[in-house]
């Protein structure tokens, strides 16, 4: 039962940015930073594993302090988000 589950997802800081994502169009660097209560060097740890899968998007716009980083979730994202979270929900309606 638990070889649905996704090892990159699963973590649980990347698993609460992507329900984020999963429920909006797209995200700010800085929204998902103070939302999950992360470091920025925490929260760009956790980004860079989720872009490096493929299931995020990251668009800079703008260069040094003024600049800004938005994340979108891809298509590829959204069904490993929901893969991910019906393996969850199998595991604690088995329990």
């Amino acid at each position: 039962m638990i070889d649905g589950l996704d090892p990159v997802i699963h973590v649980p800081k990347r698993l609460a940015a992507m329900a984020v994502l999963a429920n909006a169009p797209s995200v700010s660097f800085r929204f998902l930073k103070d939302h999950l209560k992360l470091t920025e060097s925490d929260l760009s740890k956790q980004m860079s594993a989720l872009e490096a899968a493929g299931y995020v998007s990251a668009a800079k716009d703008g260069h040094g302090r003024g600049s800004s980083t938005t994340y979108r979730i891809t298509k590829a994202g959204q069904q490993a988000y929901e893969t991910h979270c019906a393996v969850l929900r199998a595991l604690i309606g088995a329990a």
